[in-house]
């Protein structure tokens, strides 16, 4: 492992203390798995998986696409 340190406002250290001692691991630990957990979703081989599923809209809007693009109604 690599020794780093980092400075953290008292609020956020105080609800990750909260945190991690809720879980049962220490404060470091609990900072790993969260790295970890936060960088899963950045995949370094395609990192245009960041923005997967990150776009809003109504269940039906895709629909819309054949309209759009080929001039028809996909329903």
């Amino acid at each position: 492992m690599i020794p780093i340190r980092i400075s953290l406002d008292r609020d956020l250290y105080e609800q990750a203390d909260r945190v991690s001692r809720r879980q049962g691991v220490s404060l470091a630990d609990f900072c790993r798995r969260t790295l970890r957990e936060a960088l899963a979703g950045y995949p370094e081989d395609k990192p245009w998986m960041a923005y997967v599923g990150s776009l809003e809209g109504r269940a039906n809007d895709s629909c819309t696409v054949d309209a759009v693009v080929y001039g028809h109604d996909a329903r």
